[in-house]
C-alpha cells in the first residue's frame, strides 16, 4: 500500500508508519507537549509501541518532517497532525509539535495543509479542540479560519493546570 502525503513550502506530512515509533516517542515523552493533552503526562515509549501507534497508523494521522536537501535540519521530525474522520463528512484537526519547532509557523503551516485537504476530499465540516488556555493552539486554529464555537467543561480523571477555565471547541464548514 502506497503512504499517502503531502507537501507544503517547508514540510512534507505522510501517514504515521510503525517505523515512526522512535519519533513518535520522542513527542510524546516531552512534558511540554503533553502540558495540556490527555492527562497532561509523559507518554512511555512503551506505550507509544502498545497504544498509541496502533490508534494512529493509517487513521488519518500524518508525521511531519522537515522537507529540503542539504537544508539545516532537513528530514527532522518535527511532529503530528491530524485530520481524522469522525463521521458524517465531519474531521478532526488536531497537532502536536515538538518544542525544538515551536513558534517557527510550522503547526499554521501543517494546519493550513490539512484544511485544503479536507477541502479537496470533500469534508463538509473540520472541529478542533484545545483547553481554553492554550493561546497556542488556538490562536493556529484561527489563522487556518477555524471559529470559536463554544467552552465547555468536561470531567477528567486527572487534574491538568487551567482545565478550570475548560476546553474549546472551534469548526470551520467547507460547504460541502
Amino acid at each position: 500500500m502506497d503512504v499517502v502525503s503531502l507537501e507544503t513550502r517547508r514540510l512534507v506530512l505522510r501517514e504515521v508508519v510503525e517505523s515512526d515509533v522512535d519519533a513518535v516517542a520522542w513527542l510524546l515523552g516531552e512534558p511540554r507537549v503533553m502540558r495540556y493533552i490527555e492527562d497532561g503526562k509523559p507518554v512511555s515509549r512503551a506505550d507509544v509501541e502498545r497504544v498509541v501507534l496502533p490508534k494512529v497508523m493509517g487513521g488519518g494521522w500524518w508525521a511531519a518532517r522537515l522537507k529540503g536537501a542539504g537544508a539545516s535540519g532537513a528530514g527532522a521530525f518535527v511532529g503530528w497532525f491530524e485530520l481524522s474522520e469522525v463521521g458524517g463528512g465531519v474531521a478532526e484537526l488536531g497537532y502536536r509539535l515538538h518544542p525544538d519547532f515551536w513558534g517557527c509557523g510550522y503547526a499554521t503551516e501543517g494546519a493550513a495543509a490539512l484544511v485544503e485537504h479536507g477541502r479537496a476530499v470533500g469534508l463538509r465540516r473540520i472541529v478542533a479542540y484545545a483547553m481554553a488556555v492554550n493561546a497556542g493552539s488556538r490562536r493556529v486554529l484561527e489563522k487556518v479560519g477555524l471559529q470559536y464555537v463554544r467552552t465547555f467543561h468536561e470531567e477528567w480523571p486527572d487534574y491538568i493546570e487551567g482545565a478550570e477555565h475548560g476546553d474549546v471547541e472551534y469548526a470551520l464548514d467547507l460547504g460541502h
